[in-house]
């Protein structure tokens, strides 16, 4: 299948590069509403899928047991960029586990927003797991991990090699994507993510209508229903947490609040849930764009399905159709959505 071309770079008054890829919108019953491209063919969706992995945190009553705010549960979800208000969020919630930075097995890297790396390099200083972007992620698998093993002094002992496939930690953090997205993941393909914990191979349809049950609760258990509500109240109330400055995670949660939930993934995946309309988005381009061709095309279908009064579609529109700058300021191009991925609901 020749994939519709979804993004268009535009040079002048030519298309400089096209960017392909497959989306669904899938509503709660698993109806698909609009899709493009193959969207049953399994993809590694990443980090999008920080949402699901995180109902077992509260499904578990461990975020509850803790104490965890709105700022550690939105960190929960993250994909952040190590700035100062991640890390001292990702060390509360392991030290209200009795937990520290020593547990996480997430890997260390220079945090990725600019101002935080440069900060910590002037001052001597050097990055550890709690900068990693997935920190959050890990803490609260940590946080989960405790409240298994009753005790912080035990909980130590059980978190060893908690991003392995079989561990008790993952195996709950598998149930919790498998009920949602109803993919059998025994069956799956299964690799390796960033973040050293298993990621699976699913399809779009599947991941669309996972992320519609996130947004609805449809189809998932009364307590996961209950945590994906508050991960989105969360979320909303501190969408720096999701993301971090200038990122479009941040951006569009801070603007849509309880509208939308959206979550970018590696290698040009995006998962969005828009609650009202009882709405599941998945996509994923070809070549794998996260930072250019995957923003624009989510925004543009979410702009398309949403109702957006004036304030919205000023915000969106420069989302959408992105004008591009060389190093001087001049205006050079455009960054544009095409019509594959369907037509607003203005």
């Amino acid at each position: 299948m020749t994939q519709p071309v979804l993004v268009e770079l535009w040079r002048g008054d030519i298309v400089e590069s096209f960017h392909r890829g497959a989306f669904a919108v899938v509503d709660t019953g698993g109806a698909v509403l609009r899709e493009g491209g193959d969207i049953d063919r399994p993809v590694y969706a990443r980090s999008a899928v920080k949402g699901l992995q995180a109902l077992p945190l509260l499904a578990s009553g461990a975020a509850e047991r803790f104490g965890l705010t709105n700022e550690e549960l939105a960190l929960a979800c993250a994909s952040h960029g190590g700035q100062p208000e991640h890390v001292a969020t990702a060390a509360s919630m392991l030290a209200k586990a009795g937990l520290d930075a020593d547990v996480l097995e997430c890997g260390v890297h220079w945090p990725s927003n600019e101002l935080a790396s440069r900060t910590l390099a002037a001052n001597g200083a050097t990055p550890c797991a709690l900068h990693n972007n997935c920190s959050g992620k890990h803490a609260g698998f940590a946080c989960l991990g405790a409240l298994m093993a009753g005790d912080a002094d035990r909980a130590r002992g059980l978190l060893r090699g908690y991003v392995e496939p079989d561990h008790v930690v993952m195996r709950e953090i598998g149930a919790s994507l498998e009920a949602a997205t109803g993919t059998r993941l025994a069956d799956a393909p299964r690799a390796t993510d960033g973040c050293s914990i298993p990621t699976f191979g699913i399809p779009l349809r599947a991941l669309a209508h996972a992320f519609a049950r996130f947004g609805t609760g449809a189809g998932l258990t009364p307590e996961r229903a209950r945590a994906a509500a508050r991960l989105r109240e969360a979320v909303a109330a501190a969408p720096l947490m999701v993301a971090g400055t200038g990122r479009l995670d941040t951006n569009l949660m801070g603007h849509f609040g309880t509208r939308v939930f959206c979550k970018v993934g590696a290698e040009g995946v995006y998962c969005a849930a828009l609650p009202g309309l009882g709405l599941g988005i998945a996509l994923k381009m070809d070549d794998g764009n996260t930072a250019r061709a995957a923003e624009v095309a989510i925004v543009a279908l979410i702009e398309s399905l949403l109702a957006l009064d004036d304030a919205d579609r000023a915000f969106v529109a420069p989302l959408r159709d992105v004008t591009l700058t060389n190093w001087n300021g001049r205006v050079v191009g455009r960054l544009a959505a095409t019509s594959a991925l369907g037509q607003s609901a203005r």
